[in-house]
């Protein structure tokens, strides 16, 4: 006998499925995507629980006990550094009664005890002790849930999953791109979060897109040429490539583009042009900190790479931002930045912090209001998506995969 409860669940199946076969090719999402509670479910359910994320760069936890909590969407995530070094990731849930066990959001720590009945974890989150419980309790079967990790040119990487998509291309990928750049020695010279009124698709579908550029964004426009059509820079880009080749160095994205249908991670690596005499991204187009990695000059150029749904990485040869997605609610998410300089980089000495930051705080500033006036706009019971533009072909993929991800079982 079928209950009310598991009625409910076919009948909010059936209406999200009839959704997404209902999509019309070349346009936007329809309004239940930008609101829905029950599609935040499945976007948490397969979108989030599925993919990898990059959570930090490692140099946030620089030391041995070192850790740091971050949180997506009802998830608490705790990132420490072992003894031995290496990096690991679990929930900041007690196996006893579910309290919290780590009650700081960073610090340094050997062991995490939980402040309900003192069951005690090692960074490790390996259970050391828990009081007074019966003599055929196993301690090793109560250790905090951990999540699978990997640490790729000093960006680590998050997965829910039990089994997580393949990852070795996305490694090799991430080598050939953030490796060209020195991003495995870098280290972080800023973060900022912005809290942002809107589903995190609003966000990611703006930041995939740059048709918006030149209307939103005048300052991001004067020095790179993403603003135009690509048709339109494609001498740029060439000449781009010639100085990258110059410098004896190979960016290897060659445009690629991986779905994460196979049981692999999507990612999509590009590289574009910045306008003629353009070093970097800040206000005046010049140099704002030292070279990185195999750079020995700047070739003008600026490579960005897309892995999964929330996790987006641009690199120039002088400093790297990663930008992270966070869901809050079915309205509401976060967009952390963090500014990447070489680890050898002194503040006051080799960069300017607010030259470093001027160029994405802006961008970002004039996102966050754009993307909470589309918010806004698309609760009118009365509207309908439009179609694509051709400068939004990255948006029309990004579309496309959300839709194949939360349209399969």
């Amino acid at each position: 006998m079928v209950t009310t409860a598991e009625a409910l669940i076919d009948k909010t199946a059936d209406f999200i499925d009839r959704l997404v076969a209902g999509h019309r090719p070349g346009h936007g999402l329809a309004r239940p995507f930008y609101h829905d509670p029950e599609i935040y479910r499945r976007d948490m359910e397969r979108i989030f629980r599925r993919h990898w994320h990059c959570i930090a760069h490692e140099s946030v936890v620089p030391d041995v006990n070192d850790f740091e909590v971050f949180r997506i969407d009802t998830e608490q995530v705790i990132v420490t550094r072992a003894p031995d070094g290496s990096i690991h990731a679990m929930l900041n849930v007690c196996r006893h009664r579910g309290a919290e066990v780590c009650t700081k959001p960073k610090g340094n720590a050997r062991v995490f005890v939980c402040p309900y009945h003192a069951w005690t974890y090692g960074n490790d989150g390996s259970l050391r002790a828990a009081r007074l419980m019966p003599k055929d309790f196993r301690r090793e079967d109560h250790g905090l849930k951990t999540l699978h990790v990997r640490v790729v040119e000093g960006l680590i990487f998050i997965s829910f999953a039990e089994v997580p998509l393949a990852f070795s291309e996305v490694e090799h990928l991430l080598h050939a791109t953030c490796g060209q750049y020195g991003w495995g020695s870098a280290k972080v010279a800023h973060r900022e979060s912005y809290p942002v009124a809107a589903n995190w698709k609003l966000a990611v579908e703006n930041y995939v897109e740059c048709y918006h550029c030149g209307p939103a964004h005048p300052e991001y426009s004067q020095t790179h040429a993403l603003e135009q059509p690509l048709h339109m820079i494609e001498a740029m880009n060439a000449a781009m490539e010639q100085r990258t080749c110059a410098l004896g160095i190979e960016v290897g994205s060659g445009n690629h583009w991986q779905t994460s249908r196979e049981g692999r991670e999507a990612i999509h690596a590009f590289r574009y042009a910045l306008y003629e005499g353009v070093e970097s991204g800040s206000e005046d187009g010049r140099a704002v900190a030292p070279l990185m990695g195999r750079f020995t000059g700047f070739d003008g150029g600026v490579t960005s790479i897309h892995l999964g749904g929330t996790t987006f990485l641009v690199c120039y040869p002088d400093h790297g931002m990663i930008y992270r997605f966070i869901p809050k609610t079915a309205e509401s998410c976060e967009m952390e930045l963090i500014w990447l300089v070489d680890g050898k980089a002194e503040e006051g000495r080799d960069y300017d912090l607010a030259k470093l930051t001027w160029l994405w705080k802006v961008t970002t500033a004039e996102d966050k209001a754009i993307i909470e006036h589309t918010a806004r706009g698309v609760q009118s019971h009365y509207f309908v998506p439009g179609p694509i533009a051709p400068m939004e072909h990255n948006e029309l993929r990004y579309i496309d995969w959300y839709l194949d991800e939360i349209g399969r079982p």
